[in-house]
């Protein structure tokens, strides 16, 4: 062991021990991943059986403050049926970064509806927008969700404007 291994060892210890880490924050971004394969692959049987895994069994998803937050069932019923609108769909992890219980994720959304998106008919045209996530996880898990999406710019993406 050369000192510079050892200085770092004893570093990383010293902050292990005041509590500076967490110790699950590879098992919680694995976690949260989960969410992202199953956006990219919606009509996929394992990736919907992973995000259940990966999340809690009462998870809401909260997109605005109507009041109106979907269940785990309400969600994938959503993607299920975008499987089925954007077969190409694909949901790419920019950056993802944790912070205590929480993780944040800044993501990059592409397709191409094959009918009408939010009552736009894109005639073949395709989006790229950004999104912006906070997941809250508890003993591993995701347990709520808050999301944005630029659905506005896809919007005007599809209608060639």
């Amino acid at each position: 062991m050369t000192f510079k291994t050892l200085t770092t060892a004893l570093a990383f210890a010293t902050l292990t021990g005041a509590g500076l880490t967490t110790a699950a924050y590879g098992d919680d971004t694995a976690s949260v991943q989960s969410f992202y394969d199953l956006l990219s692959n919606p009509g996929a049987a394992e990736q919907v059986a992973a995000f259940e895994a990966a999340t809690a069994e009462d998870w809401t998803s909260s997109g605005d403050y109507s009041g109106a937050d979907k269940s785990r069932a309400a969600f994938l019923g959503q993607v299920g049926g975008f499987a089925q609108l954007i077969p190409d769909l694909n949901w790419e992890v920019q950056a993802m970064h944790q912070d205590g219980a929480f993780v944040t994720v800044r993501s990059r959304a592409t397709g191409t509806p094959i009918a009408p998106l939010f009552g736009v008919d894109g005639e073949g045209r395709s989006f790229d927008i950004m999104t912006i996530d906070i997941h809250q996880l508890e003993d591993g898990v995701i347990s709520r969700s808050w999301h944005v999406e630029d659905w506005a710019g896809a919007l005007q993406q599809l209608s060639g404007h």
